[in-house]
């Protein structure tokens, strides 16, 4: 149990996550949301105060140490550097913020503050993207020639209904609120991404999103490995696919699953990938499920970089690169 305390700025689905984990390894000292009732549950859930305005939270609340940032997409880079401007480290919901300038933004508030700012990208920590990267790493796939993500998902009305989500304000887009997790992985296992061509529309969300619901994607690396992205919100009835596939001078990998929670396929020269643990459950929000829960591992790596000085296993640098990639697709598309 450690001995730091926090605090939870938005208390939506995710939020509730959020506070579940802190009971579990801290304590929640206060939470705050401008819709009363959802911030009075989630306070009297877990004996905590409840607060309506950002400003009243920091001004009273002279003992929390870490600030989780659980607020609609376009919000976070104001509510984080709220946060770090009054001394807080900050634990940052994806995406980091809707463009690399305010992701910037946050990195100099944190610097200014002599502050941490973690930046959240649980996907990393499912068994087999975990396994994968290590081969990468390691060599054993040789040069990477190109790769492949498909995200299909089903996102539905009622999803979008009487929400901040969907809007290009709050919510920003599909890759920045559905598939940033994905976008992330990418930047994680080949690094930068030179150029981009996109197409994208909305077929069947027409008046209940300001945005795309389907894209294609074609990217280039700097390191010369070719990819696409294939993703839609359109699957029929329910989630059907979350994929990433390798494709290497020395073999031939396949994530899989609804979550990239499955390795599917693999032919590696002179290696096998074995006795992967299981990993844990997709967030399940009820009429629909989101990426992998591992909030858990993210919990436990904030805790040890604070309290014992470990490395930390997403930096806010690596959240800028995943925001600036999906921008440079939404460019690309003329959206932007």
């Amino acid at each position: 149990m450690s001995s730091l305390q926090f605090g939870i700025i938005g208390c939506g689905r995710i939020a509730e996550r959020h506070a579940e984990h802190i009971h579990k390894k801290g304590k929640l000292l206060a939470v705050c949301d401008v819709v009363k009732e959802k911030a009075d549950r989630l306070a009297a859930k877990y004996q905590a105060k409840a607060y309506y305005s950002v400003r009243d939270l920091l001004e009273n609340e002279t003992s929390i140490q870490v600030m989780a940032i659980c607020t609609p997409n376009g919000l976070h880079a104001e509510h984080s550097i709220q946060s770090l401007n009054r001394g807080l480290h900050v634990l940052c919901e994806k995406p980091m913020a809707l463009s690399s300038f305010d992701c910037g933004e946050m990195i100099k508030a944190a610097e200014r503050n002599n502050r941490r700012l973690f930046a959240i990208k649980q996907n990393r920590f499912n068994p087999p993207v975990e396994a994968v990267k290590k081969i990468i790493d390691e060599g054993r796939l040789g040069k990477i020639y190109s790769i492949q993500l498909s995200c299909f998902w089903n996102r539905n009305s009622d999803y979008y209904y009487n929400s901040w989500k969907g809007t290009m304000d709050l919510d920003g887009g599909t890759l920045f609120t559905q598939f940033s997790h994905f976008i992330d992985l990418l930047y994680w296992m080949l690094g930068d991404v030179k150029e981009v061509e996109a197409k994208m529309a909305n077929f069947h969300h027409k008046g209940i999103i300001e945005f795309e619901d389907t894209g294609v994607v074609i990217l280039r690396f700097y390191s010369g490995t070719i990819g696409t992205i294939n993703y839609t919100v359109n699957s029929y009835g329910k989630n059907m696919e979350g994929s990433l596939t390798i494709f290497g001078e020395k073999g031939t990998v396949k994530i899989g699953g609804q979550y990239l929670n499955e390795l599917e396929y693999q032919n590696i020269e002179g290696y096998k990938i074995e006795n992967l643990p299981e990993g844990n459950k997709a967030n399940n929000y009820g009429n629909y499920q989101g990426s992998m829960s591992n909030h858990d591992k993210v919990y436990d790596n904030l805790i040890e970089v604070l309290e014992h000085n470990a490395a930390i296993s997403t930096s806010s640098f690596e959240g800028l690169k995943t925001v600036e990639i999906i921008e440079k697709i939404y460019k690309s598309a003329g959206r932007i």
